[in-house]
């Protein structure tokens, strides 16, 4: 079948291991709408164990290990921490169970199944604000690998420690920081540059890597305290009903974490070759998988305490601490190519698709991958993420500004639509198409974003700056969602949006899918 006009070659899809063209573009599609990466799949290969590598290098990483750790902070024990993390990924589950499955039917990418609630053009909308939330956290992420790859530059040429202080920065940035960062963005561009089929083999070596370094960091820290540990680290305490506002923040804390990747799911669940594949893929990776994590950094950070003499929540700084040159030199490589794995998966991958759907014949995938690698540096994440208030900061406001983009688009499929879906109408202008709504936007969903979207970032903002209801942004996410989809549900019955009717309803692209 020939490619679409202006289909680029050589991208997503045939790195993915399929030909040119493999991703069924028909004559009937818009080019407007559509190219190689964002027609819907002929083939989806992932099995359970892919899915389960996804989660695995979203888990490990810097960044999970510093936020789990950082709710110690809100005065709870280690027990009551734990709980905290298995409750919050176990709702993460749910609700990636519940992303993935109009992509995998469809065999579309998330800001293609957007357009089923948004309208053809008007996904444009989630896919900017959820890409600009990538280039955001890709920065973040890049940071603190290149917190990692400092400590081990420094042991191996110590004389790297005069570009290495604050009297030698930009920006508030260390030279030695640049030098870090630069390296970690063009390893990172280099691999997200040669395609899927290899950030998936990327991403299912980067998992089991950092797991058996965190296992050998636990049991050598275990060792060192003589496995005398305290589990109460928290550095002031809280009783009765206080302690449970503090576990449900940090149930809620864990949710935000992962809501970003949880919303493009889609990303990836559309390669999955059945949905029952992708639901138990979900199961190990997050419960299971996040259950033994979560062990590790409890146990990992109480044993800091009589070892150091001081908590430490950062794996970095704790294998930094270690005298043994062999052991900070493989800890440190370990976590930078962890985070480097979450950070192609997390934000690159979605960028990518997000910044494609704006204008599929000029933005190719590595395109808007690109864009966001070079937008990540001008925020300069290392002046806003270096603290836990900082990161309680900066997850309430990622909660705000996903949470009404998740409520409406599960409200649309799962309640509105009743969970079908006419596949072909997602690349069609013609104004009878399914999704075509009023030139192309859905007034219902666009109304609902302006509208949840201010109410969440301002339960954020409000309470942060003037300490009434302190709790209230640990809980944004769930305050964008909920609003979201209980307006959405009524504006899009007053529009009289209902299930479709087509015979093309819902038809799996693949015969495996479910």
């Amino acid at each position: 079948m020939p490619q679409p006009h202006g289909a680029l070659p050589n991208d997503i899809v045939e790195a993915a291991g399929y030909p040119p063209g493999a991703g069924r573009p028909r004559r009937a599609y818009d080019p407007r709408l559509t190219n190689e990466d964002l027609a819907p799949l002929e083939k989806q290969t992932w099995t359970s164990y892919n899915i389960f590598a996804f989660w695995m290098s979203d888990v490990h990483s810097v960044g999970g290990y510093v936020t789990a750790g950082s709710l110690f902070m809100l005065g709870l024990t280690t027990w009551q921490v734990f709980v905290a993390l298995i409750v919050g990924i176990c709702i993460v589950q749910v609700l990636a169970n519940l992303v993935a499955k109009p992509s995998q039917i469809a065999g579309v990418p998330y800001p293609v199944i957007s357009r089923a609630s948004f309208g053809v053009l008007g996904a444009n909308i989630p896919a900017i604000i959820r890409g600009l939330i990538a280039v955001a956290w890709y920065g973040v992420q890049t940071f603190l690998a290149a917190g990692s790859l400092s400590i081990v530059l420094l042991k191996v040429w110590p004389g790297l420690a005069n570009i290495a202080t604050d009297d030698t920065s930009f920006l508030g940035l260390s030279y030695l920081g640049y030098i870090s960062f630069a390296i970690l963005w063009v390893a990172q561009a280099a691999v997200f540059w040669r395609g899927m089929e290899s950030i998936r083999k990327f991403i299912d070596f980067c998992g089991p890597a950092v797991y058996v370094v965190m296992v050998v960091l636990c049991g050598y820290m275990l060792w060192r305290a003589g496995f005398d540990i305290d589990l109460n680290l928290a550095d002031h305490a809280v009783s009765g009903w206080a302690a449970v506002g503090a576990m449900c923040s940090a149930i809620a804390l864990v949710v935000s974490y992962f809501s970003g990747p949880t919303l493009n799911f889609g990303d990836f669940s559309r390669y999955g070759s059945s949905y029952e594949a992708v639901k138990r893929g979900n199961f190990l990776g997050l419960p299971v998988n996040f259950t033994f994590f979560a062990l590790l950094v409890v146990l990992t950070a109480a044993a800091t305490v009589p070892v150091f003499g001081e908590l430490i929540t950062d794996p970095v700084h704790t294998v930094e601490r270690i005298d043994t040159w062999t052991a900070v030199l493989l800890g440190g490589l370990t976590f930078v190519i962890a985070t480097v794995g979450i950070n192609i998966v997390a934000n690159f991958i979605s960028p990518a698709f997000d910044f494609s759907n704006v204008a599929p014949q000029r933005i190719s995938w590595r395109m808007g991958g690109m864009i966001a690698a070079a937008g990540s540096v001008l925020l300069t994440p290392w002046n806003w993420y270096d603290n836990p208030e900082a990161i309680f900061w900066t997850l309430g406001m990622l909660g705000a500004l996903i949470g009404p983009l998740y409520g409406i688009l599960i409200a649309d499929y799962y309640v509105v639509r009743q969970q079908r879906i006419v596949v072909d109408d997602l690349f069609t202008m013609e104004e009878d198409g399914e999704y075509h709504y009023v030139r192309g936007y859905n007034p219902a969903a666009v109304q609902t974003v302006v509208v949840t979207g201010v109410v969440a970032v301002l339960s954020v903002v409000v309470p942060k700056l003037s300490g009434v209801l302190p709790a209230l942004p640990d809980y944004s996410f769930f305050v964008g969602a909920i609003l979201s989809a209980a307006l959405y549900v009524v504006l899009a019955r007053r529009q009289g949006i209902g299930p479709s009717t087509s015979a093309a309803e819902s038809t799996p692209i693949s015969a495996g899918a479910a």
